[in-house]
């Protein structure tokens, strides 16, 4: 179960957002629609714990990873994150799906965001979570944020914003 943990922080843990206001704007760039704001934050995990709910220590359905930390653009602070995964289905191989929902706290609010995703003992594929919405200047927020592992802590997050 131990390589499953990080797993949580890639999917929510994802995810990161940008202070629609000044320093993180300089880091965003338009791609898509006109109101669209495309940035990078790294997530940071500082804490996680896990439950293992038939306490075999093997994946199984209803196991669930906490995972919180430390929100950074360019190095520096600008926020913290905390989301729960479950495991809704495992397979041979280790294979199992993650349903995950998180939210991403920044001094203008907050981006709430959640999905599911597919890892094995190798790792998550390609993990895509929903902004499904948020809180002060997020209060109108969608869109998708990418979350791809970097190292056993941190997580590249590629934030998708429409608000």
């Amino acid at each position: 179960m131990r390589h499953f943990k990080h797993v949580g922080l890639s999917a929510a843990t994802g995810l990161a957002a940008l202070l629609v206001c000044s320093h993180p704007a300089s880091a965003s760039s338009s791609t898509g629609p006109e109101n669209e704001r495309v940035f990078q934050l790294v997530a940071r995990q500082t804490q996680s714990s896990s439950i293992d709910v038939d306490r075999s220590s093997r994946p199984s359905q209803g196991d669930e990873f906490i995972v919180s930390g430390d929100l950074l653009l360019e190095g520096s602070k600008v926020g913290n994150f905390g989301d729960v995964c479950t495991i809704t289905r495992t397979a041979p191989g280790d294979e199992v799906d993650l349903q995950c929902v998180g939210s991403l706290s920044l001094s203008p609010g907050q981006i709430t965001f959640q999905g599911r995703f597919t890892t094995t003992a190798a790792g998550p594929g390609d993990v895509n979570l929903a902004i499904t919405g948020g809180t002060g200047s997020y209060r109108t927020a969608h869109g998708f944020i990418h979350a791809e592992n970097v190292s056993n802590r941190d997580t590249r997050l590629t934030v998708h914003l429409i608000r």
